[in-house]
């Protein structure tokens, strides 16, 4: 009814009314019918309009243009499927880096070079994999990995066919050769048996000079409660063993405890997890294991250090293994592993340097290189985002003011009264003054909010009511307010998406102030 141009004679206002009015009634149009309401609830505004775009058919119910929908949804998520590979890598390097803490005789400082600690790389180990999808439910996995150790290495590569044979299970047939263990023949097939309980099977043949070797694996799970899983696994063939494990993982922790019988590695393992509740996804870890081959204690820590990388540093500290300190970094599907081993022996210096020699290294580039580039990145998105928005902040802001134009000549005096209305970003920490405010006189528009002498704003974002618009894309916005109520000068400074009651005792302004 505000907008309605019959109600304004000014020739410039009923102009700009005419415009205003037009984006309700287009609004209303669409809402009030339930054909075009629930298209535009599922496509969005383009939805609406038909020309190079496909769209069902109108006269459809809303249950049927859902149906329509998901469909459209499934044909769009085949396609993807036929173009992800889906690739993962993983890249080890060992680093053998006893010479810094265990050096040889004292005789071999007298030889050329003794006096440098040596450090060498002494094993290291690459594997890929990628999936092509088939159809819809066969896909095929190839992969691949080369090895080496102390000069003698190796490779293999291993083609699988995996088919989803339901909604509770799959099975999988896999074929690989290698220059060292020889051809290779193996199946595996997983089970839902109830909503709570699944088994995997896997058996395989492992063709050498030696002979065939066969083995089997058997895994079967059940979920114990909401949050803890318990399994059970044989293993018969290479390394025959029995292993049952509890693992309960929740949104701050995650614990895990294992027991192993097998041939050769017998062992007790328990580990725990912290999950800090933060930005950079914070998790602290600590384990023990404890077997026939020893007692080793772990500790570490990783974190989030970009959008997709994530970057963990682990001591071990056993015996005999003595100390190692292992570094990984995990950037999208790929790993990078690095172990170093630092002593045999269980030396203080060694467990001293591996702990906090990562923590001083990962500090400073912290300081130098991640939170510089992380600054310089998202500044750089937001002037990408601003300039891509150049446009549409234009047109609004021509929208807010016409309807500032017209709020303006029916603006009524009232008990509660707007004196300046200001809608933006506010620079007010000292160490910030060399940025611009960038805010927009919202005074008007919030004057004719006010009803029967109060303003009422809900808890959502005040760039969309009526003569306002986003002045600063992406940036934290603000509503600062000077009003009269009853003679007396009140103040406030509300949050963008803060919900506003005035008028209120608490931003009464003193008079002595």
């Amino acid at each position: 009814m505000l907008y309605h141009p019959d109600k304004h004679r000014d020739p410039e206002l009923k102009v700009q009314a005419e415009q205003l009015f037009n984006l309700v009634h287009e609004a209303y149009e669409v809402l009030s019918d339930p054909q075009t309401r629930a298209i535009y609830d599922i496509y969005g505004k383009r939805g609406l309009d038909v020309d190079g775009w496909e769209v069902v058919e109108r006269k459809r119910t809303p249950a049927e243009i859902r149906e329509e929908y998901e469909r459209l949804q499934k044909e769009r998520e085949e396609r993807r499927l036929q173009q992800r590979t889906n690739p993962k890598g993983t890249i080890s390097v060992g680093i053998d880096a006893t010479d810094l803490f265990d050096r040889y005789e004292e005789d071999y400082e007298d030889t050329a070079g003794g006096g440098v600690p040596h450090v060498e790389i002494n094993k290291m180990h690459i594997s890929q994999s990628i999936e092509a999808p088939l159809t819809t439910k066969d896909t095929a996995v190839l992969s691949g990995s080369l090895s080496t150790h102390n000069g003698n290495g190796g490779g293999t590569i291993n083609l699988a066919l995996r088919r989803v044979t339901s909604a509770k299970g799959w099975g999988e047939v896999e074929i690989g050769a290698g220059d060292t263990h020889g051809p290779l023949f193996g199946m595996k097939i997983f089970r839902n048996l109830t909503p709570r309980f699944f088994v995997t099977a896997q058996c395989g043949l492992q063709f050498s000079s030696r002979g065939v070797r066969p083995g089997v694996t058997t895994v079967l799970a059940r979920h114990l409660d909401k949050n803890t899983m318990g399994y059970l696994q044989w293993r018969w063939g290479i390394q025959s063993s029995m292993n049952t494990s509890i693992v309960r993982d929740t949104k701050s922790s995650h614990f895990t405890f294992a027991m192993q019988l097998g041939i050769p590695h017998t062992f007790l393992m328990m580990s725990y997890q912290y999950k800090f509740q933060d930005d950079d996804q914070t998790k602290i870890k600590g384990s023990v294991k404890s077997g026939f081959f020893g007692t080793v204690v772990e500790y570490g820590a990783e974190r989030k250090i970009s959008r997709h990388s994530v970057l963990g540093a682990t001591v071990s500290v056993g015996v005999p293994q003595g100390v190692s300190l292992k570094i990984k970094l995990n950037r999208a599907s790929q790993t990078y592993f690095f172990p170093i081993h630092l002593t045999d022996q269980l030396l203080p210096s060694a467990v001293f340097y591996a702990t906090v020699g990562p923590l001083v290294f990962y500090l400073a580039i912290q300081q130098l290189i991640i939170r510089p580039y992380v600054r310089a990145q998202k500044e750089q998105d937001l002037e990408k985002q601003q300039e891509s928005s150049a446009s549409n902040i234009a047109r609004k802001k021509q929208e807010a003011e016409s309807a500032v134009s017209i709020l303006l000549a029916y603006m009524l005096l009232q008990c509660l009264i707007i004196l300046n209305a200001w809608y933006g970003k506010f620079v007010t920490d000292n160490s910030r003054k060399h940025e611009r405010a960038k805010v927009i006189d919202v005074t008007v528009p919030l004057q004719c909010l006010v009803k029967d002498s109060k303003l009422i704003l809900t808890e959502a974002t005040k760039s969309g009511l009526p003569g306002f618009y986003d002045p600063c894309v992406g940036e934290e916005k603000s509503l600062k307010v000077l009003y009269q109520f009853r003679g007396v000068m009140h103040q406030v400074l509300s949050g963008d998406t803060e919900p506003l009651r005035i008028p209120k005792q608490s931003h009464r302004i003193d008079a002595d102030t």
